[in-house]
């Protein structure tokens, strides 16, 4: 064998390739894989042009064989095998990749798809290895090759005996160290595990010794088996057609990759071609992962590069309202870094992106419209990350987000989305109204919802804390403003019954001065002829309801003082309670103080508010009593 010198360059590189391009050590397998698809390819293309090549297509395959004594770890593959020309070119020369050539020279054809590019995958064995051989014999040639190197010193190569043309690549593996146990490459359990994991839909068998016990012909007696079993599907599901690929197995498929005891709302396959080709399935699950509104929780797809897993969890495929989505994405035209477990962030994955996301929308969108049923579950799980993704970006995704949220109304307490609430609107109606509180029974019970509700208007119940919120970034839906029943903004009343009420305000603005100054933490106390026939209740005035101070007061270091609402006592004209006060504030002003903060307090228990001082309240009741 002749002994030869990487170039200086090359030593660099090398030693970059071992000690900083990979993340993870395990991804030398993929590439070995790889590399031997791509040998296979090649001969399988070339089998189209050329009859002397009279290999079937199942008869191509990858075998990987472990031998714990010897510490060794083989890779062989029956594809189009290396000349010494290129054996020295490809091998002997880093970042020189005969794929590469391979995919350029034939950039017009596309039966077949090429993985490797970079030609640097092949030395990142050396990641778990401190010596490889490398035997390769060409497919039709009576002579075989050896390389072999020990790393960084340079390499050897020469003449050797093989059988059967295509390439065999013996790894000897690193000595066992307390951080490091690359014996672990050994183990076929790791091995079936890598190669599900990296090169499970490499479109060749990748086979390995399997062993088994089996009882013996004839006899009770068992014996220990070792034979090839093939590790890998092959045929990716996505690869196939919607319409050749039953429920069952979309579940299946989804179960055992995202481990989900439970099957998805919905399966979703894409496919695109054009501008960016790549090709998807994507999963609505059932329910939300036990840590899915934590910071911990991860989003992303898994992405494939023709076949190829390149990273578990691309993140920039989808946006943050969409992270519940599962699923994963193939294709070919991606830029990769040399590495490929880094995507190179370019326009290509920017326009897969868009087309997944206007895809997830229009999908949950026939979901809503085509079963309603499954729909509201998937809403349960997911509604509140919608609304989040209308609220964050200060609205910036609300046209794309608004027709999917929903929220429980007045009407028979179903979820109804914002465009069945327009459609329903009474006539002459133009606005949306809600009601926040804190459970969709405590909201119903508002004496302002009751009195809008009897007026033949349908109410929003906004129970979680960023319906509001969410709303508020809106402004608008189909030009319809958003008015919270609970505030200032309600406007029910007849012009008739408005001046009236006016009339009544202006005639008892002394004692209405009294008792705002009597209960202190109010912005104003005024009579109303809209709560039907309860005495009293809580509305604000401004941007900042009741509700909306409630929950800002609850986020980690917030300023109680900074966030108040401007909480207004509302008081029936029409309840015997207000004519009271009225008789008290001519007799006994101290009474009127008395009941001013009585009634302040009643109406904040009924708005879901603490009340400051429960001791004072609690002694003017029994000092009345």
């Amino acid at each position: 064998m002749r002994k030869k010198q990487f170039k200086t360059e090359s030593q660099k590189l090398l030693d970059m390739m071992i000690n900083s391009i990979y993340t993870h050590k395990e991804i030398f397998l993929r590439e070995l894989i790889s590399n031997a698809s791509d040998a296979i390819d090649k001969l399988y293309y070339r089998s189209l042009t050329d009859s002397t090549v009279t290999l079937k297509r199942d008869e191509y395959e990858i075998v990987i064989k472990a031998d714990k004594d010897a510490r060794t770890l083989t890779l062989t593959d029956n594809g189009c095998g290396m000349t010494m020309e290129e054996l020295e070119n490809n091998l002997g020369t880093i970042a020189k990749s005969g794929s590469y050539d391979f995919k350029k020279d034939n950039a017009d054809q596309n039966e077949v798809s090429v993985i490797g590019q970079f030609g640097v995958g092949f030395y990142s064995a050396f990641m778990v290895s401190d010596k490889i051989t490398v035997k390769t014999k060409p497919y039709g040639s009576d002579d075989a090759y050896i390389w072999e190197s020990e790393g960084v010193t340079g390499y050897s190569v020469g003449n050797t005996e093989k059988n059967g043309h295509g390439t065999e690549i013996c790894l000897h593996l690193k000595p066992d160290t307390e951080d490091e146990k690359y014996s672990e490459y050994l183990d076929e359990y790791n091995i079936r595990a890598l190669v599900k994991k990296y090169s499970d839909y490499i479109r060749y068998p990748i086979k390995t010794d399997v062993t088994s016990s089996r009882k013996k012909e004839g006899s009770d007696e068992y014996e220990t088996v070792t034979e090839l079993k093939t590790l890998n599907s092959m045929v990716p599901l996505w690869k196939k057609s919607a319409s050749e690929v039953t429920e069952e197995e979309y579940n299946s498929f989804y179960q055992d990759k995202f481990y989900d005891y439970e099957a998805p709302l919905k399966a979703i396959s894409q496919r695109s071609e054009g501008l960016s080709t790549f090709e998807a399935l994507l999963f609505i699950p059932a329910h939300a992962p036990y840590d899915f509104y934590t910071k911990n929780y991860e989003k992303g797809l898994e992405l494939y590069s023709s076949g190829v897993m390149i990273t578990e969890k691309c993140k920039d495929l989808l946006p943050d309202y969409f992270s519940f989505v599962r699923g994963l994405v193939d294709s070919a035209d991606l830029s990769l870094n040399i590495s490929r477990e880094m995507l190179q962030h370019d326009r290509q994955l920017k326009v897969i992106a868009k087309a997944i996301e206007k895809k997830i929308k229009s999908e949950l969108l026939k979901m809503q419209e085509n079963d309603r049923e499954k729909y509201e579950k998937f809403f349960s799980a997911f509604g509140s990350q919608i609304k989040f993704g209308i609220y964050e970006g200060y609205g910036a995704n609300a046209d794309n987000l608004k027709d999917l949220i929903m929220f429980a109304s007045s009407k028979e307490r179903k979820l109804v989305s914002l465009k069945e609430y327009v459609a329903n609107m009474k006539e002459g109606q133009n606005a949306i109204y809600y009601a926040c509180g804190e459970t969709v029974d405590r909201i119903a019970m508002l004496p302002q919802v009751e009195a809008v509700v009897e007026k033949g208007y349908e109410v929003l119940y906004f129970a979680e804390d960023v319906d509001e919120f969410a709303v508020k970034m809106m402004q608008k839906y189909d030009d319809k403003e958003f008015k919270n029943v609970c505030t200032d903004k309600l406007d029910i009343t007849t012009d008739a019954e408005k001046e009236e009420i006016k009339n009544e305000n202006d005639a008892y603005r002394d004692l209405l001065d009294f008792m705002k100054d009597a209960i202190g933490d109010v912005f104003s106390v005024r009579f109303t002829n809209t709560l039907g026939s309860h005495p009293v209740s809580l509305s604000s005035e401004g941007e900042v309801s009741t509700e909306m101070e409630k929950v800002l007061s609850k986020m980690p270091g917030a300023d109680k003082s900074m966030i108040k609402a401007q909480t207004v006592l509302e008081i029936n004209a029409s309840h015997s309670i207000a004519q009271r006060l009225k008789e008290l504030y001519a007799q006994d002003k101290d009474k009127v103080k008395s009941y001013a903060k009585i009634l302040y307090a009643q109406a904040r228990l009924i708005g879901g508010l603490d009340i400051d001082n429960p001791s004072e309240i609690s002694d003017l009741i029994c000092s009345l009593l």
